[in-house]
């Protein structure tokens, strides 16, 4: 389909919503991966969320994006929140799409995932994306927390009507335009910094069926490009998707405490046969407690030597610093768990990189 299809089409069938702060490192290759998209009609609204970068330059670059401003930030809304509620309230759609500039979209996906949202009933499909680790810490942590998150949200069971499960990745969650609003879209979790979960139970809380699942096959993302945005991103995040941080943190700590105990008995007992079978199973039962991070395997071992005492850390330092109400993220101090937000007047604390 031409750009000029695109453009003319009185109603698109779906409207791409890109909330960005601060994203020149990323937004150009997520646009480039969107207005290539083929096989339905769509518009593209990219939110600029008071950037201080080259973010408006990038967007006004593309003909085919339409680009608006946040506007205000309102007393007790996140940041993302106001930005995508204010794309949905300009989006014609009668699907809107809610994507992360930090997202690399394949050819073709917006087609396919739309087809399988009707095909599955769904009134929202979220896609969680295949995740590009670069650095070391990247390449450690991801692997434990995907992991993680994969046993306590299983998409089986959020995908299930009977279930009540729910859950859905911010950076990809298309959902049934009459469906969103009905259950007041983003407005109704306006304070909330896990939003895509909250909406997620919002939609499932009223009877809409929801399907999510793993999908290297229409998205990818690299969420976090250094390690203080990998630090702050999880801080911000972990204690909300986790109910009980503490004591995971706690059983990850022993986990990996055991693999080592297991390693230094084997060295002190000269390899023995004994001791190097058991090491060897433990090492096997960690892998494969990883293996649902998606990772590859030697993703899954940095994951068992050394992203596992991260995780339990970023764990209890994300738990102290929601308790203590000061959570920051691009800018803005969040004030307890799920709280107002204040805009710290400093512009060069803004961080670059992902809302969630």
């Amino acid at each position: 389909m031409s750009a000029e299809e695109h453009t003319s089409a009185s109603v698109p069938a779906v409207s791409i919503i890109v909330p960005a702060r601060n994203e020149e490192a990323s937004l150009g290759t997520c646009l480039e991966s969107l207005v290539t998209q083929t096989g339905v009609s769509f518009e593209i609204i990219v939110v600029d969320d008071h950037s201080t970068d080259r973010t408006r330059e990038i967007a006004t670059s593309f003909s085919q994006v339409r680009l608006i401003e946040a506007g205000p930030l309102p007393a007790g809304w996140t940041g993302k929140n106001n930005a995508v509620v204010t794309g949905a309230r300009e989006a014609r759609g009668e699907w809107l799409l809610f994507t992360d500039s930090d997202t690399v979209h394949l050819r073709g996906s917006l087609a396919r995932a739309l087809a399988e949202a009707k095909e599955n009933h769904a009134e929202l499909l979220s896609y969680s994306p295949a995740q590009v680790a670069v650095t070391f810490w990247e390449m450690a942590t991801l692997p434990v927390i995907f992991a993680e998150l994969a046993r306590q949200y299983p998409p089986s069971r959020v995908s299930d009507p009977n279930s009540p499960e729910a859950a859905a990745n911010g950076q990809y969650i298309l959902a049934r335009r009459d469906a969103y609003d009905a259950i007041g879209g983003h407005t109704a979790v306006a304070g909330k910094i896990l939003e895509d979960v909250a909406l997620a139970r919002a939609f499932k809380s009223a009877g809409r069926t929801i399907r999510f699942r793993y999908a290297a096959d229409a998205v990818r993302t690299r969420m976090y490009r250094n390690f203080r945005q990998l630090h702050e991103g999880w801080t911000k995040n972990l204690a909300l998707l986790f109910p009980n941080p503490g004591w995971l943190a706690a059983k990850t700590l022993a986990l990996w405490s055991s693999l080592w105990v297991l390693i230094m008995l084997v060295q002190l007992f000269g390899w023995s046969r004994w001791f190097d079978g058991i090491d060897a199973a433990f090492f096997i039962y960690l892998g494969t407690r990883l293996s649902r991070s998606n990772f590859r395997s030697d993703g899954l071992i940095n994951g068992a030597l050394f992203g596992m005492p991260m995780f339990a850390y970023l764990l209890l330092r994300s738990k102290h610093m929601h308790r203590k109400g000061s959570v920051f993220w691009k800018g803005r101090t969040y004030g307890g768990a799920e709280s107002s937000a204040k805009q710290t007047a400093d512009s060069n604390l803004i961080s670059a990189g992902k809302y969630s």
